[in-house]
């Protein structure tokens, strides 16, 4: 007779296979670095595409220094430690050991300034205002300003000349409630006066100011902007700006906001203009 209570035997054979063949990891890692090469590809175009011809000269600028930084330290204990990087040694070199503002003999000669416009049809002032902001806000891969400086450095060269915009943050201002400078604006005006040694031109002063309230008896921002532009020219000035650089000093109140809120603090601010000469 069978005895039910004993439990049956099962024999698992397991099948070896030498090797994973194509059931292995490896081709995972190819995959993978196929796809992120595929993506890297993809976004390069996309970038190709949705960028203008200047921003891809800056973004390649950036990886690729045209502009060399002067690395010796004058031993000063200002905002820059004593760098003058608006130094001439600073400027790009023209290819035959003479920068844009010191031309070589020859075109000195001729006249540097028509000689330059000659020979590739471009305006000589037009490419020192360029070369200028990219100096000033870091264009060329390194900043000539100090970073706390250049959050309150905007610039713009327009058909007057080269814009740059000094302004306020909620944080950081630019004057006192007496309409005296604050130790921020006296380490722009160091900047702004080493960048008016690089050009000969003149220089516009132009002061901003956000709107007051409407209840006020008198609106001061008129006379607040033209306390502040004179304020910022002294201070220029005192620097060892020569006064015949300064062509005009203007007040505009709070008829040209930078910002849609008109009391914003962000529309406290001075334009410094390196006017055009022709």
């Amino acid at each position: 007779m069978r005895d039910d209570t004993v439990a049956p035997i099962i024999i698992k054979r397991r099948k070896v296979v030498a090797g994973d063949g194509h059931h292995g990891g490896a081709w995972k890692v190819a995959y993978a670095d196929f796809v992120t090469a595929m993506m890297a590809f993809f976004l390069l175009m996309w970038l190709l595409n949705a960028t203008t011809e200047k921003q891809r000269k800056g973004i390649a600028d950036y990886f690729s220094p045209t502009i060399a930084m002067a690395k010796v330290s004058g031993g000063g204990d200002g905002p820059l430690g004593g760098e003058s990087v608006f130094a001439e040694n600073t400027l790009p070199r023209m290819g035959t050991g003479a920068t844009s503002l010191s031309p070589t003999v020859e075109r000195r000669e001729k006249g540097a300034a028509d000689a330059g416009a000659a020979e590739d049809g471009k305006d000589p002032e037009q490419e020192q205002f360029e070369v200028l902001e990219d100096m000033l806000m870091g264009r060329g891969g390194e900043s000539a300003v100090a970073d706390a400086l250049l959050d309150h450095i905007v610039t713009e060269v327009t058909d007057e000349g080269l814009v740059i915009e000094l302004f306020e943050t909620r944080t950081a201002r630019l004057f006192t409630e007496e309409a005296r400078p604050t130790r921020l604006l006296e380490d722009l005006a160091i900047v702004l006066k080493r960048a008016a040694g690089v050009v000969t031109n003149p220089i516009a002063i132009e002061g901003h100011t956000a709107a007051y309230p409407v209840v006020l008896a008198r609106n001061p921002s008129w006379d607040v902007s033209g306390l502040r532009a004179t304020a910022f020219r002294e201070l220029l000035t005192r620097d060892g700006l020569a006064q015949g650089r300064i062509r005009r000093v203007t007040a505009h109140a709070d008829r040209e906001p930078a910002h849609e809120n008109l009391m914003d603090v962000r529309n406290n601010r001075l334009e410094v203009v390196f006017l055009r000469t022709k």
